[in-house]
């Protein structure tokens, strides 16, 4: 607390009115501190709202994405059993053809084999009656 000095007439005008002068000044002062504060105030709350904004905005965006890879992903899983399933029919396919094809083989195999086992005894059958024809021919007298 301030005292000021004391005059004929009550306290010194000079002094009372500098201090008045100086609390003004500073009543000014804190008065555009203030000002200055509320401003900033403003201006970060609405920093604060642009960025609780943009958040949202992210957060949507990213719950977008989180949908739009699961949506990718359970895709790519169908294309994915597609293909297996396709492929297994292939295989099933290729495995019955090739059965179908040994089947066929063999039974052309076992026809050269019967084949060749009639010819071996026709050229036995043959060399025998031409060996008996030899005989025969030693047999003649002349």
């Amino acid at each position: 607390m301030r005292k000021f000095s004391t005059e004929i007439s009550g306290y010194s005008k000079r002094e009372v009115n500098a201090f008045v002068m100086e609390v003004t000044k500073e009543y000014e002062s804190i008065l555009n501190r203030l000002k200055t504060a509320e401003a900033e105030n403003k201006r970060l709350t609405t920093e604060l709202e642009r960025y609780q904004n943009m958040e949202t905005t992210l957060n949507r965006a990213i719950l977008v994405a989180e949908e739009a890879g699961n949506q990718i992903k359970k895709i790519a899983h169908e294309e994915y059993q597609r293909i297996i399933d396709e492929a297994k029919k292939n295989a099933s396919r290729l495995v019955s053809d090739s059965l179908a094809k040994v089947d066929k083989i063999n039974d052309t195999k076992e026809q050269l084999e019967r084949r060749v086992a009639i010819y071996k005894r026709r050229v036995k059958q043959t060399i025998n009656e031409q060996l008996e024809l030899i005989d025969e021919i030693d047999k003649i007298e002349y």
